[in-house]
């Protein structure tokens, strides 16, 4: 069996290595996005794929547009292709090569986000439960028929960052359960039902602020559903405020939209839509990432209440 896996960043980690304890020999190559420069000095960085798959010794291909650039998967010649986050639309000759197909891991419950922000977006849009889906890859984006499914619940406390480990770990484990039946021919097939099918599509710069108009429900998930990374944002004496995790507040304040209306041990208060939330971590401009009553004690409570975030 040639295994190619198609991958790029640390989602699809697990699911590689899941492959590597299990299917090593098999595995004939992997294709990651390119290079890219990393951090304040521009350190050309190796994508999280490529840096496991070199641990082994297995060929990497990193094709700029694999679009146009794609006869370096066909010449691996693969009997199966495995996609986890690969990041790129993956051409139809690529699809139509292997004779098992193209399988991917898809980090939602289809048809519900298709799209490249599923685990965002469950957050953002407030799921109660997600989850992934093992699929046939078509041309259509998320559109092939469905394999097998696991579900993963949203908790409260989850943020991006918890229910995208979560959820990289059920990929591993749902997927090495699956394939030996994709392998043999086993494996049930099912069409995915066009009348529940919801997106996930990737996140804009400017999906990323806070709107305080909006319910506090919608302004929590939206922190949570962004955090770490790229996180949510707030403009304070004109300049950027990163936010990383809040709560709901229990009590009613008046004020307009968006005004600090109070500062307690918990957090910055700031009024919203149909109450209040509490601003519990942030980056302010230029300095680390604290908690929100370390930035209080900097700045000082009387500076902040009554100034509004724009």
């Amino acid at each position: 069996m040639r295994i190619v896996f198609m991958g790029t960043p640390d989602f699809a980690v697990n699911v590689l290595q899941g492959l590597i304890d299990n299917y090593r020999e098999d595995i004939v190559g992997v294709v990651s996005q390119p290079d890219k420069l990393v951090g304040r000095h521009q350190v050309l960085t190796p994508t999280p794929i490529k840096a496991l798959a070199e641990k082994y010794n297995i060929p990497v291909i990193q094709p700029e547009k694999i679009r146009k650039d794609y006869q370096g998967v066909l010449d691996l010649k693969p009997d199966i292709i495995i996609t986890c986050a690969y990041g790129q639309i993956i051409p139809k000759e690529i699809l139509d090569a292997p004779k098992l197909g193209c399988i991917n891991v898809h980090g939602s419950l289809l048809p519900k986000l298709r799209g490249g922000a599923p685990i965002h977006k469950a957050i953002i849009d407030d799921y109660k439960v997600t989850g992934i889906t093992i699929m046939y890859m078509d041309v259509g984006m998320d559109t092939g028929d469905m394999i097998s499914k696991v579900e993963v619940p949203i908790l409260e406390s989850d943020n991006l960052e918890s229910l995208h480990d979560k959820l990289s770990v059920a990929g591993t484990k749902l997927l090495l359960e699956t394939l030996p039946s994709i392998l043999d021919g086993t494996n049930p097939r099912e069409k995915q039902n066009e009348e529940e099918v919801t997106f996930a599509y990737n996140i804009k710069r400017e999906e990323e602020h806070i709107d305080f108009t909006k319910t506090s429900r919608q302004v929590f998930n939206l922190i949570r559903g962004l955090c770490p990374i790229p996180s949510a944002n707030v403009i304070l004496d004109g300049n950027e405020m990163k936010v990383y995790s809040s709560m709901i507040s229990d009590k009613s304040y008046s004020g307009k939209c968006g005004e600090i209306v109070d500062v307690t041990k918990q957090g910055i208060v700031v009024k919203t839509g149909d109450g209040a939330i509490i601003i519990t971590e942030v980056k302010p401009f230029g300095k680390k990432r604290m908690d929100a009553s370390s930035y209080v004690n900097g700045i000082g409570s009387k500076n902040l209440i009554g100034k509004v975030f724009v």
